[in-house]
């Protein structure tokens, strides 16, 4: 006869259960114990009590493991957070059924912004003491992640504009009204409350326009002033740049940053100098597309002896000006044809803060090609920078067949790191304000990330060591212990099937252990 298993809810124990069965000896709360208690908190800057006075605070680690934790099981709303250590079985046990509220949580994260960014580059020292991450090619890209502000409530120039033109025709009718009123009676007349209102309004538009002008922008956003208007992956709206640097062997993000620059034209050097800080060196080859390019970028790897390959968009038609070649000697850029374009003047490059030499066909009125050539009125214009050189070595370089293919492996070594984030990790929008906070959010992201690889190193390297304790075990068991023979042949057995246990694994659980 079969039965039902069914809920017994008037079960006793005569003893509970210890707090170590709660959860599998593989659950990934395991872990992150493990790590943040290998981790000497005090010296990385976080708050430790040093007296007993005063009523009990959470301890730093016992906080740090619940925001680990949360945005490793996609918890990101504080409340949410703290309703998962009173309800799920895992954070009640990392936590030792001690549940902090939302605002505790909030003011450890407010409290160690600086702090908790450093927590990312102690883990890829980690993953590069365990000689973990490859220094042969590093990928760097760069996503628009949404601002925690809606857009509708932002400021834009032209909508301003026309609020206040309205407004200063109303407010000039409603003075003209008043004077007509004084004249035809006596006595005071009082400002109407309307005109007030109007009168203030009028003066917050002035206001952020000025703030507009101020920053050279079009857009600001009155509760996150910090935030710009960026074209994300659905549409435009207010965001941040994140950016990060991927290790082509070990996939472990090995540097991260949050910018609010509009475009990553002026972001190549100072990645692969994080790179540099968190793991000592930078890789043989840093690749990048087309939205890194710049000459300036360029120019400042080669000075730093950075490794680069940038994607260059080279322009279809005989005759763009990257067809033309710049004869320094001779100071004259010459066309596709052979003619010699003159230099004519110097100007500031668009949007740059640098000067551009300018070079003009003089020979346009007779030249064959004149039109397919160009369709200005005086004739070809070719622009050269200050940083000309550095542009054409870069075209050299990727003329190399091994550096192209290195070139074409950027979309599968970086690009599946935002789908991870956005997609498996369902982080789309930032939920705090200002470039502080949200610089640390994102290094939390890129921390839990590559600790979900180090886990899965970790779960890897700890079943290993279980599987070959167990042979070793059952070996000895079945032998004849009292047989000196045997347990050396044991030994040596398990000695042999030990050291072909892919040796980094083991060196990251010693690098965590030690650390």
């Amino acid at each position: 006869m079969s039965h039902e298993i069914r809920a017994d809810y008037q079960q006793q124990y005569l003893l509970p259960k210890c707090v170590e069965d709660w959860v599998p000896s593989d659950h990934p709360a395991r872990f992150i114990r493990e790590y943040v208690d290998s981790l000497e908190l005090g010296k990385l800057g976080f708050k430790i009590r040093e007296t007993v006075d005063g009523r009990p605070n959470y301890s730093a680690d016992l906080l740090l493991k619940v925001w680990l934790y949360g945005y490793l099981s996609r918890i990101y709303s504080l409340r949410k957070l703290e309703r998962a250590c009173r309800e799920e079985m895992s954070l009640i046990w990392l936590t030792g059924n001690n549940a902090p509220d939302h605002n505790t949580l909030w003011r450890f994260f407010r409290d160690n912004k600086i702090t908790l960014r450093k927590l990312f580059q102690v883990g890829v020292k980690v993953a590069a003491k365990a000689n973990l991450v490859g220094m042969v090619l590093h990928a760097v890209d760069g996503t628009k992640v949404t601002a925690k502000v809606a857009n509708r409530s932002g400021w834009h120039r032209k909508e301003l504009e026309k609020a206040l033109g309205r407004l200063d025709e109303s407010i000039e009718n409603a003075m003209e009204e008043i004077e007509r009123v004084e004249g035809e009676e006596q006595g005071d007349y009082r400002l109407p409350k309307e005109l007030e209102d109007r009168g203030k309004l009028r003066q917050t538009i002035m206001s952020a326009l000025e703030e507009m002008d101020s920053i050279q922008r079009n857009h600001l956003h009155p509760d996150d002033k910090e935030a710009r208007m960026m074209k994300g992956d659905e549409k435009k709206g207010f965001g941040y740049n994140a950016q990060v640097v991927v290790d082509s062997e070990s996939g472990l993000i090995v540097g991260e940053r949050v910018v609010n620059d509009e475009n990553d034209a002026h972001q190549l050097t100072e990645m692969i100098a994080r790179v540099q800080d968190n793991v000592g060196g930078t890789a043989g080859e840093t690749i990048a597309d087309g939205g890194y390019f710049s000459g300036e970028e360029l120019h400042k790897a080669e000075n730093e002896e950075y490794g680069v390959l940038v994607s260059i968009k080279e322009k279809e038609g005989k005759y763009h000006s990257s067809r033309f070649k710049y004869d320094a000697e001779k100071d004259v850029s010459v066309c596709p044809e052979g003619e010699e374009l003159k230099y004519g003047r110097t100007k500031k490059a668009k949007g740059m803060q640098y000067q551009v030499r300018i070079y003009r066909c003089l020979k346009y009125k007779t030249c064959s090609c004149r039109w397919q050539c160009s369709q200005a009125k005086c004739g070809k214009t070719v622009e050269i920078s200050p940083y000309h050189e550095a542009i054409e070595r870069q075209r050299e370089k990727q003329k190399d067949p091994i550096k192209l293919g290195m070139l074409k492996r950027r979309m599968e070594i970086v690009e599946h790191i935002f789908g991870e984030i956005k997609q498996t990790m369902g982080f789309r929008r930032f939920t705090v304000n200002g470039l502080e906070g949200v610089k640390t959010q994102w290094s939390l992201l890129c921390t839990v990330l590559n600790l979900k690889k180090m886990y899965r190193w970790w779960l890897e390297g700890k079943t290993a060591m279980e599987t070959r304790v167990k042979i070793f075990t059952t070996m000895i068991s079945v032998r004849q212990l009292e047989n000196t023979d045997y347990k050396t042949e044991g030994l040596n057995s398990f000695m042999r099937m030990y050291n072909n246990w892919p040796q980094s694994k083991f060196r990251f659980q010693n690098s965590i252990l030690v650390l």
